[in-house]
């Protein structure tokens, strides 16, 4: 019963999503303040509903519920309790749900703490939060839904992959995952004064606090797999050419530059459709390193 609650969770997510991505989007083209005022509130219900399915994942990996094969595959009952929870998203339908997990955190914090923003900017930055939300979860649910079940669940599981059972891993993906997703905040922004033709000052002042939170987050998790590979791989040189750790130093270099050139804008105005460009490529480049790392097309050290 509660596996099927977080299955119906992330179904209802979607509905969700699909109204916040729609109705503001078509309220701000209007001039519409009901349409426009859904944003909010379709932003924290998205957030809240991805949040029960997440629980009722971990709850399975903490009860050790071989009827899901996802953590058949990832856990077993002998595993400490911090590898249980860390198997959550040491996993390819795990980490999904923890990507659109974080970014219907950042849109629920626009919701939130965005009412210094214009009406129509706020309703379109949710709108677009709200399309990759629709993209992510129909995704999930199609092709990489964590609430698969077995028909026949084994006694045991198969454990999680011995490099992955390490705190340094533990604590690595969440801080880059809230860095990946935080740059979509910035992509946001830059649709949205595309949308409404409009990138000035205020503009600059606006993205920039997201995108320093986004470096920021990528920060601690690119050294936290640097120490990790450094005491558990040793320095032979390997780990700096792991296309998978390499994949979140792309987006961190464009942060940087996303960061300056947003201050640029804010100061003098300038510089206007290179931040705009950055924006979409900091998060295009976030992207790509998610499916690098999920896909499986490309094989990391830690066989992740």
């Amino acid at each position: 019963m509660i596996i099927e609650l977080g299955h119906f969770a992330l179904i209802l997510a979607l509905m969700v999503a699909l109204v916040q991505s729609t109705l503001p989007l078509w309220g701000a083209h209007r001039s519409d303040a009901r349409l426009m005022a859904l944003a909010a509130p379709a932003a924290l219900m998205q957030l809240g509903l991805v949040a029960v399915a997440f629980a009722v994942l971990t709850w399975a990996f903490v009860a050790s519920d071989f009827s899901l094969a996802v953590v058949t595959s990832n856990s077993h009952t002998d595993k400490p309790l911090l590898y249980k929870i860390s198997g959550v998203w040491g996993n390819h339908e795990g980490s999904l749900l923890l990507w659109v997990l974080i970014l219907s955190a950042y849109g629920a914090a626009v919701a939130v703490w965005g009412g210094n923003l214009p009406e129509r900017l706020r309703a379109r930055v949710l709108a677009v939060q709200g399309m990759i939300g629709v993209a992510f979860l129909l995704f999930m649910l199609l092709t990489s839904n964590p609430f698969w079940r077995l028909v026949t669940p084994p006694l045991n599981g198969e454990d999680l992959n011995a490099l992955l059972q390490d705190p340094g891993l533990a604590f690595h993906p969440p801080f880059l995952y809230l860095g990946y997703v935080g740059l979509s905040m910035a992509f946001s922004f830059a649709v949205a004064a595309l949308i409404e033709g409009r990138v000035d000052a205020a503009w600059g002042r606006w993205v920039r606090p997201w995108t320093l939170a986004a470096w920021i987050f990528l920060t601690i998790g690119i050294g936290l797999g640097s120490w990790w590979a450094y005491y558990e791989l040793g320095w032979g040189g390997f780990w700096f050419w792991d296309p998978v750790e390499n994949a979140s130093f792309m987006p961190w270099l464009l942060a940087i530059a996303l960061l300056h050139s947003s201050i640029v804008v804010e100061k003098r105005e300038s510089l206007k459709s290179w931040t705009i460009l950055l924006a979409i490529m900091a998060f295009g480049f976030s992207l790509i390193g998610t499916f690098i790392v999920r896909s499986g097309v490309i094989t990391s050290v830690a066989g992740r």
